[in-house]
């Protein structure tokens, strides 16, 4: 009878950290499917640029949903951690605005809140030329990958004359002629000119052209040639 008892003690050792590993192990899948989601539409898993397309498709149709405002964290060089204001990536683009720019735009938009990366192109990390270089791609457009390559790739434009999907480029310091970053135009108005890039502080996120710190360091615009 001790013998037996023995036995079943020794069972029930190994029964528990078994447990314990099919648990988290549970615990693991469940979490990944959850961060999976977010490039789930009707059930099936699609790429970024895919969802661009979805939702340049529902927009056109009018069923686009705005995205709720959210904050992303990310760490600095310095290992600090800073909270960058996202806006929503649904943001109506006027009907006037072809589909092809239509879906650059929302492709750049997916990628808000990604930090900046120098020579990266993924969610991981980018910088500004990258993101001009992807968003394009989901149209199937190559382009050039350095922006004073990019500055060329287009016909010149006035500031007043700009438009969503213009591409607008900048010098590092006001008054420099020495193109260094570049930008894509979103909206346009007689009152505001948005624009998304990479920032190497923010990462990739829409600021105002007027604003002084880009208005005093605007070189130039193009309009790619679609």
């Amino acid at each position: 009878m001790r013998e037996h008892v023995t036995k079943v003690r020794h069972s029930g050792q190994w029964q528990r950290p078994l447990n314990q590993v099919l648990w988290l192990l549970l615990l693991g899948w469940l979490t990944a499917c959850g961060a999976s989601k977010v490039n789930y539409h009707n059930g099936k898993y699609h790429s970024a640029r895919d969802m661009a397309r979805i939702k340049a498709d529902a927009r056109r149709r009018g069923t686009s949903r705005p995205t709720v405002k959210s904050k992303v964290k990310t760490s600095t060089a310095a290992g600090k951690t800073k909270i960058i204001a996202r806006r929503p990536t649904g943001r109506p683009v006027p009907a006037s605005v072809s589909g092809k720019v239509a879906s650059v735009i929302e492709t750049a938009r997916s990628y808000q809140g990604t930090p900046y990366k120098y020579g990266g192109t993924t969610r991981l990390g980018m910088d500004c030329s990258g993101l001009l270089y992807e968003s394009f791609a989901a149209i199937e457009v190559e382009i050039p990958r350095s922006s004073n390559e990019q500055a060329v790739w287009g016909a010149p434009i006035r500031a007043q004359d700009l438009q969503p999907g213009d591409l607008v480029f900048f010098g590092a310091s006001p008054g420099s002629s020495t193109i260094t970053h570049v930008g894509m135009v979103t909206e346009a108005s007689p009152e505001s000119v948005q624009f998304i890039h990479s920032s190497s502080s923010l990462g990739v996120i829409e600021n105002a052209l007027e604003s002084d710190y880009y208005l005093s360091r605007f070189i130039r615009a193009v309009r790619p040639r679609l």
